[in-house]
């Protein structure tokens, strides 16, 4: 497990703000060191598996695939990290997250162009064996940089962490 700094911290909130627009040099300067240590923190944190990698957002119907749907599905909890893989190969299956406990433990979602797409997908979700509790079609979903990687402020506001709600 890698032991994150003030700097580390600071860094990964501004990779999560804009990743690919930051210079190591706009990074460095909002955290106060310099652009080459931004540069091997940065690699640091890669080769320690802390930043696993930078995936761009993509406005899916402005790609052509104007339906995105989520399905909640269950799987039997031995079985789950199977199933996940098996649905990761599903065309159209963009996101799967598990959860610990419950039920409803796998969110799927997927994109597609109409109906035809929505029956191949939940065909193929029921051939890996799971259970679709819902499905519902989503408008948009909207996705926030964690902000709260600093204890001490390091924009020089006054506050501190333990302030902020």
């Amino acid at each position: 497990m890698v032991q994150l700094d003030n700097v580390d911290r600071g860094i990964l909130h501004e990779l999560q703000v804009d990743a690919r627009n930051r210079t190591a040099q706009e990074i460095a300067d909002k955290v106060d060191v310099s652009a080459s240590t931004v540069r091997n923190r940065i690699r640091e944190l890669e080769d320690g598996g802390v930043i696993e990698g930078y995936h761009p957002k993509i406005d899916y119907e402005a790609a052509d695939l104007p339906l995105q749907i989520l399905f909640v599905c269950s799987a039997p909890p031995a079985e789950r990290a199977e199933i996940v893989e098996k649905i990761l190969d599903v065309r159209g299956v963009v996101d799967v997250r598990e959860t610990l406990t419950g039920s409803c433990n796998l969110y799927v979602e997927a994109v597609g162009t109409g109906t035809s797409d929505t029956v191949r997908i939940t065909d193929a979700l029921h051939e890996t064996g799971l259970s679709i509790d819902s499905s519902e079609i989503m408008r948009q979903r909207r996705v926030q940089p964690f902000n709260h990687f600093f204890f001490t402020d390091p924009y020089g506001t006054g506050e501190s962490e333990a302030g902020d709600k």
